[in-house]
C-alpha cells in the first residue's frame, strides 16, 4: 500500500505522530504542529498472531513515515483498544497479548520521543469529534463506535469522560438477551459478530455481505434487524441517561446506510427527545486523527 502525502511540508517544527491500534487494521499517521495529516498508512493486525507483532510492525511503519516526511518528532499519540494503564491494558480481548504491552513505554523507546499520550480508541475518536468534527458545537455528546467491537464514548464540556476506572462507554460488555446474565452485547452486535451471523446465514463477505444482502426483505434482513434491535435497546438508555445533543457513529459498520437507518428509525420511534445522529465525516480516520490530537494537546502546539 502506498503512502499518502499531503501537500504541505512540516519543514523544521516538527512532527506529530499518531497510530491507531484494531483488532483489524492499524493506521499510523504523521500530522504538523497544527495536526494536519502529511502522511498515513494502513496495515492489517493480523491479531490472531498476537500483539507483539503488531506492535513491531506499527513502530516500523511510523519510523518509516517519520523518516519519509523529515523533520524531528516532537509528540506521539496513541489509540488503543480497552483500558490503557501504565503497566497494561485492561478489556482488550481481540488480540491476544495486547493486556501485557505497556504501549507508552514502547512508544517512547521504539521511536525516541519524550511525549507520548495514550488512550482508549474510541476516546481517541471522541476527541477528535469535539476539537475537529461533528461535536464541536454539540454537548454533551454521544460517540457510537462499532468496528471489530462496539463502545461508545461521553463527551461534557468539551471533554471525553473517562470513569472512575477509565472504563466508561464499554457498553460492550452490557447484558444482552437471553435468562441472566445472558450474553456480552459485543457478543450480539459488533463486526465479528455480524460476520458469525453472515457465515451462519451462508452469505460471503461478512458483515459487509450481510448488509448488502439486508437491503432486500428477507432472512438476511430479519436477523440483521433482531441484532440491531439489540444494540438500539441499549443505545435508547444511553440516550435517557446523557441527553445527548448529537449521536456520532463511527466504525467500518456504522458505514452501512441498512444499519445506520435501522438504528436512527429505531431511536427515534421511541426517544422522548431526540438527538441528531449523524455518520463521522472521517471514515475511517476519526481514532488517527484523535490520536493526532492526543499528540498535538501532550506539547501544546
Amino acid at each position: 500500500m502506498s503512502v499518502q502525502v499531503a501537500g504541505v511540508r512540516a519543514g523544521v517544527d516538527g512532527l506529530l505522530l499518531g497510530i491507531d491500534f484494531g483488532g483489524t487494521k492499524m493506521a499510523v499517521g504523521v500530522a504538523d504542529r497544527q495536526g494536519r495529516l502529511l502522511a498515513r498508512r494502513r496495515i492489517p493486525t493480523y491479531a490472531e498472531r498476537g500483539a507483539p507483532q503488531a506492535l513491531d510492525r506499527a513502530l516500523n511503519l511510523a519510523a518509516e513515515l517519520v523518516a519519509g516526511v523529515g523533520g524531528p518528532l516532537l509528540a506521539a499519540g496513541v489509540a488503543s483498544p480497552g483500558v490503557v494503564r501504565p503497566d497494561g491494558i485492561d478489556l482488550a480481548p481481540n488480540v491476544p497479548g495486547w493486556e501485557l504491552l505497556r504501549l507508552a513505554e514502547a512508544v517512547r523507546d521504539g521511536l525516541d520521543v519524550a511525549a507520548v499520550a495514550v488512550d482508549n480508541d474510541l476516546n481517541a475518536a471522541a476527541l477528535a469529534e469535539l476539537r475537529i468534527g461533528a461535536l464541536r458545537d454539540a454537548d454533551p455528546g454521544l460517540v457510537v463506535g462499532i468496528g471489530t467491537g462496539v463502545a461508545a464514548a461521553v463527551t461534557v464540556g468539551g471533554s471525553v469522560l473517562a470513569g472512575h476506572r477509565g472504563a466508561a462507554g464499554e457498553i460492550g460488555y452490557a447484558v444482552a438477551g437471553g435468562p441472566w446474565p445472558g450474553t456480552m452485547l459485543e457478543l450480539d452486535f459488533s463486526g465479528r459478530a455480524l460476520d458469525r451471523l453472515a457465515e451462519e446465514l451462508g452469505l460471503a463477505g461478512g458483515a459487509a455481505g450481510l448488509a448488502g444482502a439486508a437491503e432486500h426483505p428477507g432472512a438476511a434482513r430479519d436477523a440483521l434487524t433482531a441484532r440491531v434491535d439489540e444494540l438500539a435497546r441499549h443505545l435508547v438508555t444511553c440516550c435517557l441517561l446523557l441527553d445527548p445533543a448529537r449521536v456520532v457513529l463511527v466504525g467500518g459498520v456504522a458505514g452501512s446506510a441498512v444499519i445506520r437507518g435501522l438504528l436512527v428509525d429505531r431511536l427515534a420511534e421511541v426517544l422522548p427527545h431526540r438527538p441528531d445522529v449523524v455518520l463521522s465525516a472521517f471514515a475511517d480516520d476519526a481514532a488517527l486523527l484523535g490520536a493526532v490530537t492526543l499528540a498535538r494537546e501532550a506539547v501544546h502546539v
